[in-house]
This record gives structure tokens, C-alpha cells and sequence, in this order.
């Protein structure tokens, strides 16, 4: 039976209180990725890509090089790796499958060594997110595109994958490209995303607490003491975590801010200030003990996997963190931009 995720209502109504926010209320599209076998005609992530054959399939020019601490792993040995783990669960291994895990992920020896190891020449990008117009409703693409196709070299640079963003019309790929180019390795294994489908849900969001007024910030957190208390949660953290926006994968809304500050960012083309596209996520879930964000399904559909820590993409941003891609309202094409928070 399908299951279709919702969003629980904010145990607040936060605009009732705080009549300030509500010109700032933005939407979003929470995409719920879940793992699946999507198609090109699909909006996914870590899916095949709509991408037409006379197209050359993007590569990354600029060097890679990878430490002898976390040796870089094939995609492929990555996915087998993945397969075994999934096929052994609540068993034991087969001597077969653990010989092939050794393989993969040699013992190491100590003290290990530090060694360069570069990779030379052009390194083939990997499909991050398919996403058709007609699922996400806060895709705002340039005019004649229904479609946003997002790539990424599965390396750092210098602390994050570096992305590319496509947009195009579906209708005008008529011969598709079956068989796109792999990257040779992959510099640590959540660079690689696990085909996922998307339920996309439409929310509501507030900005980051600190992107608001120091005297709004102030009030927030005089009033959050006691529906803090309530949560297991601190006053200056209540906001953010329970009323402002979502974590997880999604299009749109807020940027939510916690290893940097949020500065201004404008496009280099025009000048206009930027506005944030998408936000690529290591987990679903925030982290709010009550697990508040967590999607409900509709009654009787079953249980949904989305719990804290549910990672059906396989993909992990720095230590635990996520990347927020920012693009010109004015002219979506021109450069975007690319942060870690």
C-alpha cells in the first residue's frame, strides 16, 4: 500500500503569537525520499537522469587527490557493499560475503600512513536529484523548463561535492542517454546517493531565528521558556527546532542555519540577491526530542520509515550536516551558489 507522508502541524500557531512573521512565511516542498526504483520519467534522487544522448554528460575538470586514510571506493563496490549489508540483515554473513567486504574495505594497519592519491584527467558527475515542475510545486524554472536535473562530483571542494545544476524542457528529450559515464571512485561512500522516489508534501516555513530582528529574536526566546521546558529543550533553540523549518530534503522555504551565520549572497551575474533552491540533507529528522517533524502517514496506510537518523539516500554532508544551493530569482541559469550549514 502507498504511503503518503504529512507533515504533523506545528504544535503552535508561532504567526498568532508573533504577528511579525507571517510576511516572512515562505513554502517549501519537503521532497520524503524513500528508497525505490525510479525511472527517468521520475522525480528522484540518486535516480537515472532524463538526459538526452546527443548531450555530453557533464565531468568535473578541477584535481582530485584523496588521502590514505579514507581511500576512495568505486561506485560500484559501494553499492555491492551496500547490497550485502541490506541482504544480511538479521542473519549471518556468508563466508562468501564477508571475503567480498574484505575486499572492499581491506584491514587497515596501524599507524596509518597518509599517501596522495591523485586522480588524473575529467572525473563523470553523479545524478544527485531529478525533479519535474508538475511534483514540486516551489520549483520556479526559467520560462519553457519543467524539469531541474542536479549533479555532483563526488569529492570534496574544498569541504562539499561540487554541483551543476540543468534545467530543461522534458518534452524535448526524445533520445535519452541509457548509459551515463561513472566517476572512478568516489571520495567517501554518502557521495554516493541510493535511488530513492519522492513523495513530495507543500509546508510552511519561517526563517532561521537568526535571520530575524535582534529584538524579534529576543522576544522568541523570552516567550519559548516554558514551551521549551516541555520539550527538553532550551529557550534559543525551541524555535528553530520546532516552528521555524523543516529539516531534510526539500525545495524551497528557509535555510536552516547552525555551522555558519547567515551572510547576504548575491548572484555574480546580475547582482540580484540569491534565493535558496534546494537543500540536500544527511538526515530527515531534526533534532527535537519529540521528533515534531517526523512525516505521519495517512490512517491505515502503515508505518512510514522516518524516524530520527532515517537516511534512505545513503547521503552524508560533512559530519552530519547539509548543503543548501542558492540560485538568482531573477535568471535561475545564471551561476548558483553553493553553502554548508
Amino acid at each position: 500500500m502507498n504511503v503518503t507522508p504529512v507533515t504533523p502541524p506545528r504544535p503552535i500557531d508561532v504567526v498568532a503569537v508573533f504577528p511579525q512573521l507571517a510576511p516572512l512565511a515562505r513554502t517549501a516542498t519537503r521532497l520524503h525520499p524513500r528508497p525505490g526504483a525510479p525511472t527517468w520519467h521520475d522525480s528522484s534522487i540518486g535516480g537515472p537522469l532524463l538526459w538526452p544522448a546527443e548531450e555530453p554528460w557533464p565531468h568535473c575538470e578541477e584535481p582530485h587527490v584523496v588521502d590514505g586514510i579514507n581511500p576512495a571506493r568505486s561506485p560500484a563496490d559501494l553499492r555491492l557493499e551496500r547490497r550485502i549489508f541490506a541482504a544480511s540483515h538479521g542473519r549471518e554473513m556468508t563466508p562468501e560475503e564477508r571475503e567480498t567486504l574484505a575486499r572492499i574495505r581491506p584491514p587497515q594497519t596501524y599507524p596509518v600512513k597518509v599517501a596522495v592519491q591523485p586522480y588524473e584527467g575529467p572525473i563523470a558527475m553523479l545524478p544527485v536529484a531529478q525533479l519535474y515542475v508538475r511534483d514540486v510545486p516551489d520549483l520556479s524554472p526559467p520560462e519553457g523548463k519543467d524539469l531541474l536535473q542536479v549533479l555532483w562530483c563526488p569529492f570534496d571542494h574544498p569541504i562539499m561535492p561540487r554541483t551543476l545544476l540543468f534545467w530543461r524542457s522534458a518534452a524535448a528529450v526524445t533520445d535519452v542517454l541509457d548509459t551515463p559515464p561513472e566517476p572512478p571512485a568516489v571520495q567517501f561512500d554518502g557521495y554516493l546517493p541510493d535511488p530513492c522516489v519522492l513523495e513530495p508534501e507543500q509546508i510552511t516555513e519561517y526563517p532561521d531565528h537568526l535571520e530575524l530582528s535582534e529584538e524579534l529574536r529576543k522576544q522568541i526566546e523570552q516567550w519559548s521558556v516554558p514551551q521549551a521546558a516541555e520539550e527538553d529543550l532550551t529557550p534559543d533553540t525551541y524555535y528553530d527546532l520546532v516552528l521555524s523549518n523543516a529539516p531534510g530534503w526539500k525545495v524551497g522555504g528557509w535555510a536552516g542555519w547552525s555551522s555558519t551565520d547567515p551572510s547576504p549572497q548575491h548572484c555574480s551575474e546580475c547582482g540580484t540577491g540569491m534565493e535558496i533552491l534546494m537543500t540536500v540533507a544527511t538526515f530527515e529528522e531534526g533534532d527535537d526530542d519529540a521528533n515534531s517533524w517526523s512525516p505521519h502517514p495517512h490512517p491505515g496506510a502503515g508505518p512510514y520509515p522516518g524516524h530520527r537518523g532515517y537516511n534512505a539516500t545513503g547521503v552524508q554532508i560533512g559530519s552530519g550536516y547539509r548543503q543548501h544551493l542558492f540560485v538568482c530569482p531573477a535568471e535561475p541559469e545564471h551561476p548558483h551558489i553553493e553553502l554548508m550549514t
